[in-house]
């Protein structure tokens, strides 16, 4: 409808907005809404919406004495309902009126809550698929109401006449579209079937389908299946697997019952069966007193609970304006809140009575359940033992750690834990890898567990002191080639020390931490930017900053043969290979100065042999 051009008010008087109705149209049919099939679960969503006011006014009505019917023959699709209907006025002031809802009628304003919808735009979301609706209705509120009929274009005008009473017998209403051409794949009947079991098949009316053919097909003919009577718990569990894998494609580790009275939710949780990335949060299905709002509501649960995909279905929770998602607001965090509790709930139940399903569980998700334990004391005095972690003994739990270790070393990052892994384990030193996510943390916690058990963060000072010392008749034997290999290192802020330790197999260990790289290449940067007293300044905190080590091994063969070389230039490149096959045994990130060492003494040493030979 083209509203007409407003007379020319006074100056400083107050004007009304003017509406471009089919642009207004455009805007919400076809931008609020994230696909075109989602008219179908607004024409639901009404439907229901209409049965839940007409349950108000006859209280004493069976469950199923009103229903909801949906026809589709490919040539159009129609939602009947046996509704509280629409009067002549209430079609003007509800249909007509883009934003204003039947639900905020003040005869059941306090009854809002029933309801599903409380925008007054949905019906706008079947102009994604027609260019026309046609409602026929009639009030169950007024006594021998006529029936009425409204027409909407997407252009922004209406119409409306009042029908004879035959045109509808009972109270209800009636919404018909016939479907452009290019929405075919939204409003075969197939597809229209499919949707409304997608959006219906947890509401509490009955719905039924028809495609042209004779007969109704029940769209919802069971209650959810949480809501189900069954004759044994195995049953049960058997029935919510099932219908977890029906839902997600995946057969649950567990299902995990979900009741929070409060707020009329029910539902169940599925653990996955395999590990997901760190931070990856799954969509949650959730369903607003039975119609399906979200496969993605992620806002329902912790981030650390990305080990459980849910189904809900909930009472209370408000939808936002799309109704695609949740609002915000107390209710969801308060929810959010009480989810979590249980499934904290549920890691304590299986901790204490199934030890099986525990190692399944915490063999798929225990970084899931590492980030919670760092924040939750009864999960981590519950659980720490359980938890695998990489070690100088392998793969273990911190308890049976523990039992070999009262002191245990931890590594702050995975480079450190691998540089000295096998050294630590043949001194006999008990080392965790700290290096990855929550580790480091919750390795500290430890002692609140068993207090017995020391933590202390790893050092090379600690390594080295349980490092044998070589006898001063061969340190001094040593010391010309040691000098040459400091000297040669010395651009690496690299000191050069002889020790004897196992395995014999290794000929030098690199001790150098991601920091004090960090510090040494901030000082030299700094350093190279200043001048004068502030140079000499930066040049001494330079002399502070943690050096490197490189720890020759008296014991290894190649080691011994090398300390024994006189020629100078060969002692350096010598000293600069072990350097590098040190590095490259740390398997951390070469800086291009080291990998430029290795190919040079690589080729220094190759071009010495071939000198040699010749």
């Amino acid at each position: 409808m083209t509203l007409p051009h407003p007379p020319v008010s006074p100056a400083g008087a107050d004007r009304t907005f003017q509406v471009d109705l089919r642009g207004l149209v455009d805007l919400l049919s076809h931008h609020l809404y994230s696909s075109p099939r989602v008219y179908l679960r607004e024409l639901l969503q009404n439907a229901v919406d209409a049965l839940t006011a007409r349950h108000s006014l006859e209280p004493g009505a069976p469950a199923d004495a009103f229903g909801i019917r949906l026809y589709a023959d490919g040539s159009v699709v129609r939602v009947e309902d046996d509704g509280v209907g629409l009067t002549e006025a209430d079609v003007h002031t509800f249909l007509a009126t883009i934003g204003r809802s039947s639900k905020r009628a003040e005869k059941i304003a306090e009854q809002r809550a029933d309801f599903i919808g409380q925008f007054g735009i949905g019906l706008l979301s079947c102009f994604l698929v027609a260019d026309e609706i046609h409602v026929v209705s009639r009030s169950a509120r007024t006594p021998d109401a006529p029936a009425v009929e409204w027409r909407g274009r997407g252009d922004g005008s209406y119409s409306v006449r009042t029908l004879p009473a035959t045109a509808r017998p009972r109270p209800g209403t009636t919404v018909t579209l016939t479907p452009r051409a290019d929405t075919d794949e939204w409003t075969r009947p197939g597809q229209v079937h499919t949707l409304a079991r997608h959006f219906g098949s947890l509401l509490r009316h009955p719905v039924t389908f028809d495609d042209g053919r004779g007969g109704g097909v029940p769209v919802n003919p069971e209650p959810a299946p949480w809501a189900r009577t069954y004759p044994t718990p195995g049953a049960r569990s058997r029935a919510l697997a099932a219908y977890g894998e029906e839902v997600f494609g995946f057969a649950p580790l567990d299902t995990i019952d979900l009741d929070l009275p409060a707020v009329g939710l029910k539902g169940i949780a599925c653990v996955l069966p395999e590990a997901v990335p760190a931070g990856r949060r799954h969509g949650h299905r959730v369903h607003v007193k039975g119609m399906l709002l979200s496969e993605q509501a992620e806002e329902i649960l912790p981030e650390w609970a990305f080990f459980v995909r849910c189904v809900l279905d909930a009472e209370s929770l408000r939808p936002t304006a799309s109704r695609e998602s949740l609002y915000e607001d107390d209710t969801l965090a308060a929810v959010r809140d009480a989810l979590a509790d249980r499934l904290r709930a549920w890691i304590a139940r299986t901790a204490a009575s199934d030890p099986d399903l525990l190692g399944r569980f915490l063999q798929a998700h225990h970084l899931a359940v590492k980030s919670l334990a760092v924040h939750d004391d009864e999960i981590l005095r519950m659980l720490l033992p359980w938890l695998p972690f990489e070690t100088t003994d392998g793969h273990a739990t911190l308890d049976e750690f523990a039992r070999t270790h009262r002191t245990v070393l931890v590594t702050s990052s995975v480079e450190e834990f691998r540089q000295v892994a096998a050294i630590a384990a043949a001194a006999g030193l008990g080392v965790v890898n700290g290096g990855y996510t929550y580790d480091r943390e919750l390795v500290h916690r430890l002692p609140e567990i068993r207090p017995e058990v020391s933590v202390a963060d790893l050092d090379p000072a600690t390594l080295t002191a349980h490092l044998d010392p070589v006898d001063r008749e061969t340190e001094l034997a040593a010391s010309a080639y040691l000098a040459l290999a400091r000297d040669a290192l010395a651009v690496f802020d690299c000191d050069v020390a002889l020790r004897t330790f196992q395995p014999a197999s290794a000929p030098a260990l690199l001790l150098d931490s991601r920091e004090a790289r960090h510090e040494r290449t901030r000082s030299q940067l700094a350093r190279e930017q200043q001048g004068g007293v502030w140079g000499d300044i930066l040049g001494h905190l330079r002399q502070e900053a943690p050096r490197a080590q490189l720890i020759l091994n008296q014991l290894n063969p190649l080691v011994r043969t090398a300390v024994t070389i006189d020629e100078p230039e060969l002692a350096r490149t010598s000293a600069e290979a072990l350097y590098g096959q040190a590095a490259l045994l740390s398997r951390r990130p070469l800086r291009p100065a080291e990998s430029s060492l290795i190919n040079r003494s690589f080729l220094d040493l190759l071009a010495h042999a071939l000198r040699k030979d010749s």
